[in-house]
């Protein structure tokens, strides 16, 4: 099955007709056609229209949803997924034309790409309609890759976030698809205190530029580019197997791990690293607390590595040192 952003190549695609006309996109443009999806959300208030199982779109999200969080060892039953409905008043009309005016005008700026990627952002329900009805509020990040508003990846949905955000009184937690403009992006490393791009350059900020694990939109441009689309309504999220690469503090000294860390870890985050260890042995802080935050600068696959590297390293030590052992027991004999 083809992927999100593929199946809506065609729609960004029609921007640029957009751009010079006063239309909205249709429901065509969404894959979706028919009265019998003119179904307002029981659970979001601002007009939202369903999106019927067995729609194309309906079904490319709850496979791409379902998959991503199975791959990190979660369970999840999509409920419902609505579509924000841009045509239905001329506020929607404008927002939906003023992410198009800049999609263009980054499209101009980058030599022809704007770098439009589909990003998930998780909160509450209460949150997630004052999003949908009057848009980005105060980000609710905690800075730690800046001050902004953090999408993930489609590939890569926050499990950090949608644990630590609150199921509502029916179980269900809720999710937006959004449409983001990244146009040029810069690295944001752990513990910045950044809030707008760098320079000129720049458009917005993601962890990894090789494989972004966040995407950070500054609060300047939340409003601008970022466009809420889908919403997400799921339940369950319960642990079915362990998360791969979850390695856990104790599996090596932390003095080996920071130093063999501080090889692949600019400065910055290496120092973040130990000034939470230091706030660890100082009780500020739990040992949970310190693994989670180790985990989130560092970075699963690259703790994996180095933990396996040591215990490998271990292990032929002891293997090395058994050898010798029965060496000399053998000359003894």
């Amino acid at each position: 099955m083809e992927s999100i952003n593929d199946a809506y190549s065609k729609r960004l695609k029609l921007q640029d007709e957009y751009y010079h006309t006063d239309s909205c996109p249709s429901d065509c443009e969404s894959g979706i056609s028919g009265a019998e999806n003119e179904q307002n959300s029981p659970v979001f208030d601002n007009g939202l229209i369903r999106i019927r199982e067995g729609e194309t779109i309906h079904e490319i999200i709850k496979k791409k949803l379902v998959s991503s969080l199975s791959a990190y060892g979660f369970n999840a039953r999509i409920e419902s997924i609505y579509r924000n409905d841009y045509a239905a008043g001329i506020i929607g009309r404008a927002k939906h034309q003023c992410f198009s005016i800049y999609s263009k005008a980054m499209e101009i700026k980058c030599g022809g790409n704007a770098n439009v990627k589909y990003a998930w952002y998780c909160g509450s329900r209460d949150e997630i309609n004052r999003i949908i009805s009057h848009g980005f509020g105060l980000p609710m990040s905690n800075g730690v890759y800046g001050q902004g508003v953090h999408l993930a990846p489609i590939d890569h949905p926050h499990l950090e976030s949608m644990q630590s955000s609150d199921a509502d009184q029916d179980g269900l937690r809720h999710m937006i698809l959004c449409r983001v403009i990244l146009g040029k992006r810069e690295v944001i490393c752990p513990g910045s205190e950044q809030y707008n791009p760098s320079s000129e350059e720049f458009d917005s900020g993601v962890d990894n530029l090789v494989s972004p694990r966040k995407y950070i939109i500054w609060s300047s441009r939340m409003n601008t580019h970022i466009l809420p689309e889908f919403v997400v309504s799921f339940r369950g999220f319960q642990r079915i197997l362990q998360p791969p690469r979850t390695p856990q503090s104790d599996w090596m000294p932390f003095a080996n791990l920071i130093n063999a860390l501080s090889k692949f870890l600019p400065p910055d985050a290496t120092e973040l690293i130990v000034k939470h260890h230091s706030d660890y042995k100082k009780q500020k802080i739990t040992r949970h607390d310190l693994i989670q935050r180790v985990r989130h600068i560092a970075g699963d696959n690259l703790l994996t590595a180095i933990i396996k590297s040591f215990r490998g390293k271990m292990k032929a030590s002891r293997s090395s040192a058994l050898s010798s052992l029965q060496v000399h027991l053998n000359r003894r004999n």
